[in-house]
């Protein structure tokens, strides 16, 4: 849940880079994307495995 809020956030603020042609606003919204890409996917990841071992 986390890397998605993350990952919206990201395409929020890509989005509004794009539209007001704000390179720093673009380069932040593609750092949040792929940290929220990063987190989503550990998480998606991690979630089974250490569910198994403690299920």
């Amino acid at each position: 849940a986390l890397g998605a809020g993350l990952g919206i956030w990201g395409v929020i603020n890509l989005m509004e880079g794009y539209g007001n042609d704000n390179p720093g606003a673009k380069s932040q919204g593609m750092k949040q994307l792929m940290a929220g890409g990063g987190v989503a996917l550990i998480g998606m990841t991690l979630v089974p495995l250490l569910s198994g071992l403690f299920g």
